[in-house]
């Protein structure tokens, strides 16, 4: 994994983050509706985004995770991001995790991004096996995965300890070959 790869569609253009797209992320990650199920309380300066820019930068270089900027085609801001982490080699699997800036949701932009990058997932990473871990309030995110495909394996109860609290999780999962015979429209 040495050139960042970039993935196009449709619409959209899914390309590496970098510190020049600081200003961006933070306009949607200090956004309040957009972190309620992030994780990470809502980011406050541009120091927070070169944070989560770094993040990005290392799990690819680790090569346990990569994080796609997604943008309009012919435009070059970052509205959102989506892409993998804690990727397992040894059990060809990986979580997915996505997030977009308010002001484009509802308009399938998401949608378009997490197909693409599930299908790089399969076709180059190899992977046989997609999570995504997500908190029982987040039902678009849960309709969404839904629409892919993705089967609901059950509730993680306090899986995570974020924002001073626990976390339940739902685990969805998407197999290679469900993928495959779905249909994606």
């Amino acid at each position: 994994m040495n050139v960042f790869p970039v993935i196009e569609t449709n619409r959209l253009i899914l390309r590496q983050v970098t510190k020049d797209d600081a200003e961006s992320i933070l306009e949607y990650l200090s956004d309040t509706d957009v972190m309620k199920h992030y994780g990470l309380e809502p980011f406050k300066s541009t120091d927070d985004a070169l944070d989560e820019i770094s993040w990005y930068q290392s799990i690819y270089e680790k090569k346990t995770g990569i994080r796609w900027g997604i943008t309009l085609r012919g435009k070059s801001k970052v509205i959102g991001s989506c892409g993998f982490l804690n990727i397992d080699s040894q059990h060809y699997r990986s979580e997915v995790g996505f997030e977009l800036n308010k002001e484009y949701w509802g308009k399938g932009i998401a949608s378009e991004a997490i197909e693409a990058v599930i299908k790089y997932g399969f076709d180059h990473l190899n992977l046989q096996r997609i999570q995504a871990l997500i908190e029982p309030p987040n039902i678009s995110s849960q309709k969404l995965v839904e629409k892919k495909g993705f089967i609901k394996e059950g509730l993680l109860r306090n899986y995570e300890f974020t924002c001073g609290k626990f976390d339940d999780l739902l685990m969805y999962a998407l197999l290679k070959q469900d993928f495959v015979k779905c249909d994606h429209s």
